[in-house]
């Protein structure tokens, strides 16, 4: 009974990862999509592998790339309450979107030594980023 007990405790102090990821909603439209893909990336989020040639640039529509900016700007601000809402395009899912390719990795948390600024300036992106409404 001992050793169970003691199992029971250890498990319970390390804990398992539960994975947290932030995605866009269904039934929004492209539109309202894009305003949250264009915000996401240009404050803060790492929308370098949705580019195109990127490790998560297929499947190539708005509400993927939405997936991926969101959830990047949720892990980079630290899952903070309110920062995966984007006036109600997104929300927190335990699970990341199933249609994502094998080259393309969804954080589920912060990594602070991973910096890039390829998607700092909106402008920049929302010229690549372009989609017909």
């Amino acid at each position: 009974m001992v050793p169970l007990v003691c199992l029971l405790l250890f498990l319970a102090m390390t804990g398992h990862s539960s994975a947290t990821y932030c995605l866009c909603n269904d039934g929004v439209g492209d539109q309202a999509l894009q305003t949250t893909l264009d915000y996401a990336c240009g404050n803060g989020a790492d929308c370098s592998a949705i580019q195109q040639n990127g490790a998560c640039y297929n499947p190539n529509t708005v509400k993927d790339h939405c997936n991926y900016a969101v959830n990047s700007y949720f892990q980079n601000k630290g899952q903070v309450t309110g920062s995966c809402d984007f006036a109600g395009t997104a929300s927190v899912s335990a699970n990341p979107p199933t249609n994502i390719p094998s080259t393309c990795t969804y954080p589920s948390r912060h990594n602070p030594d991973h910096h890039s600024n390829s998607c700092r300036d909106s402008n920049e992106f929302r010229r690549w980023h372009r989609y017909r409404l």
